[in-house]
């Protein structure tokens, strides 16, 4: 009987390097932004483009990683790998952003929150929500805000354990399409 060949790379590690690349990616993305194009910080088109970035990287990497193992990885192996990268590559960028505020450039928080109450205020306006209705829900919203942007340690690893959440599920889809299985047949048999 002929034993399965091992996979001719260390696929854990081909995970954490490209976690690791994905995080660098989404750095810079965000220092460029943030430094040479801040008009672009929190518009639409800018969280259209890094998604559609994040997602062409991580089919990139997933078909990358199926090759070095040979063609082949079961769901569980795809499952395994793919969340090692997604998780390393979100840990990384979470930890640079909190870090990022509060010893890079302090007044980053202050910006962002402040251009996003803006742009809620102008929603809830646009939707005709009454003066006091709206007061409120700029109080709420300006609560959340200090709480993403200025985390305490329970509030950081809360917010990383939801982010770790939807990055399981996200792992689920991209092992569920990008798993292949060894036939059980060899193609050349008769």
């Amino acid at each position: 009987m002929e034993t399965l060949k091992q996979h001719p790379v260390n696929l854990k590690n081909e995970a954490f390097k490209n976690g690791f690349i994905m995080a660098i990616v989404s750095i810079v993305i965000f220092l460029v932004t943030n430094y040479v194009m801040p008009e672009l910080q929190g518009s639409t088109w800018l969280s259209v483009l890094t998604v559609v970035i994040g997602i062409a990287l991580a089919v990139f990497f997933s078909l990358d990683m199926r090759k070095k193992a040979g063609g082949f990885w079961t769901f569980s192996e795809a499952l395994k790998h793919i969340f090692i990268m997604f998780i390393l590559s979100a840990g990384i960028v979470y930890i640079f952003t909190i870090l990022f505020g509060k010893y890079i450039d302090p007044t980053y928080p202050v910006r962002m929150k402040a251009m996003i109450m803006e742009s809620t205020e102008s929603m809830l306006s646009k939707f005709g929500m009454d003066e006091s209705k709206m007061d409120e829900a700029l109080r709420n919203q300006s609560e959340k805000m200090d709480k993403q942007l200025n985390p305490s340690f329970g509030d950081a690893i809360a917010g990383f354990g939801i982010q770790a959440i939807f990055y399981a599920v996200g792992a689920l889809i991209f092992a569920a399409i990008f798993k292949k299985t060894r036939p059980v047949f060899p193609q050349n048999a008769e």
